[in-house]
């Protein structure tokens, strides 16, 4: 048994030797250090402490400990860890063309390989465009009345202070917006089909990645074959019919490259399954922040309130749906949305990888090192945003400066449903606060990460319509 303990620290030994001899003739090759930072143990590196611990805390210290730059090793690879907006900017926008989007091939296979936020390129230009033009503004426009019948359905549903899950409850709107968005009126039996194996897939998406058989990602895997298959009929369906819809689809299908060359029906499938991961959880996790932070600001939700009373009022008390100009001009709860943003930070962060040699102020990010710009360190910063743990929307009554709030990310990867999130927000709330009161049951403190945060347990509450009594 002792000498099965000595050759297995012999081992690590020898491995941490290694590792340090091998960074150490990077850095004499480059003529630059790397950043400052500890990377823990081989392999292992930090990633225990990062999970056991609020991971803001964690990145919190490192940066109080080392700076605006850092190396660390987390989840099996070696990091550069960035946290100022001029890094942030360097990394995504002035040289993204050095830092490539990187997943866990596990997502990948979920996802679907030709989902355009894994690429770079020609590629990733083309399949942007086509996304940012089906979710622009003027193509928004005529989705307003359609996501305003779908967040009044989905608040009747809550209606009657039985106690629900908050978030789980906004990820189904925030799904069926998304596939109104996708494939505009989708016939039911797609649609459930649809929602039941997605469920299986956003179940198994973060958990362990092994193909043991009853595992959640085995069935997350079996799950995904299933959406590519309903996919291809959808698919076919469209193409007999031969429609020029404007919604994601359509625009898939209608596009040409410079060489008149087509999306096949998998790139198509992969990018539709890409941008309903994208729009769920990290706007539903948004919408449910919303929620806790007006309950837990009773002024600020009559002033919200008191906003949208005047348009609901215009709309003969709700006869009427809300209009595109309407959801325009709706200042103080886009304030909220906005700061609501800024302090859940839904992406933490994002990873990079590094494609060759880089240097940066003076530091060496090697290449294949991922590199994290940390946009929650910026957002919680008080040299950019003072008082920054307080939630305080008038702060946005003066624009931000530059490169400092980034809740959709920065550049060619940006999130192109931006402007479509931020209007689910502000729907969801006008029919909220016009029609509803609640309470939040439990723990009305505290943060869960699965991996976006959320509040704790969801957020439990019970939901009365304001004409009916407890």
């Amino acid at each position: 048994m002792g000498g099965i303990l000595v050759y297995i620290l012999f081992f690590l030994f020898s491995l941490l030797w290694y590792i340090t001899k091998r960074r150490n003739k990077k850095e004499l090759s480059k003529g630059v250090k790397l950043p400052p930072g500890s990377m823990g143990w081989p392999y292992i590196g930090e990633t225990l402490q990062l999970y056991s611990q609020d991971p803001n805390v964690f990145f919190a210290d490192k940066q109080k400990r080392y700076g605006e730059i850092f190396k660390t090793h987390i989840l099996g690879c070696p990091c550069v860890m960035l946290a100022s907006p001029e890094a942030a900017r360097f990394v995504l926008v002035t040289q993204a063309h050095l830092f490539r989007p990187t997943y866990p091939k596990s997502k990948e296979h979920l996802i679907g390989p030709s989902a355009l936020f894994f690429h770079q390129g020609d590629y990733h230009l083309r399949l942007r465009k086509l996304v940012q033009g089906s979710l622009s503004l003027f193509a928004l426009r005529n989705l307003v009345a359609d996501i305003s019948s779908i967040a009044a359905s989905t608040l009747d549903s809550w209606d009657g202070g039985h106690v629900i899950n908050t978030f789980q409850e906004l990820k189904k709107f925030s799904f069926e917006v998304g596939i109104l968005a996708i494939f505009g009126n989708l016939e039911s039996h797609y649609r459930e089909d649809l929602k039941k194996n997605y469920r299986i897939v956003d179940k198994g998406y973060n958990s362990f990645p092994t193909s043991l058989p009853g595992t959640p990602y085995r069935k997350a895997l079996m799950a995904r074959k299933r959406l590519s298959k309903i996919l291809s009929d959808i698919i076919s369906q469209r193409k007999e019919k031969k429609l020029l819809d404007n919604d994601l689809l359509g625009c898939l299908l209608n596009s040409k490259d410079e060489q008149g060359n087509v999306l096949t029906d998998d790139q198509i499938a992969d990018n539709i399954i890409g941008v309903l991961f994208a729009a769920q959880d990290t706007t539903a996790s948004a919408m449910t922040w919303i929620v806790k932070h007006l309950h837990d600001n009773p002024k600020l939700l009559e002033a919200v309130k008191a906003e949208q009373k005047t348009i609901y009022e215009l709309n003969d008390e709700g006869s009427q749906p809300l209009s595109w100009g309407q959801t325009r001009n709706m200042p103080l709860s886009h304030k909220v949305v906005l700061e609501s943003l800024r302090i859940a930070s839904i992406i933490s962060f994002t990873f990079r990888e590094a494609v060759a040699d880089v240097e940066y102020k003076g530091y060496l990010i090697p290449k294949g090192w991922k590199v994290m710009p940390l946009f929650r360190n910026i957002h919680h910063n008080p040299e950019y945003f003072s008082d920054s743990q307080k939630f305080d929307p008038s702060r946005f009554e003066v624009a931000p400066k530059p490169n400092t709030f980034m809740p959709f990310g920065n550049g060619v990867h940006a999130c192109p449903g931006n402007e479509l999130a931020k209007l689910e927000m502000l729907i969801i709330t006008h029919h909220l606060v016009t029609k509803f009161r609640w309470e939040v049951v439990g723990s009305q403190n505290g943060i869960q990460y699965g991996p976006f945060p959320v509040p704790v347990h969801g957020l439990p509450a019970r939901f009365w319509r304001e004409s009916t009594s407890c």
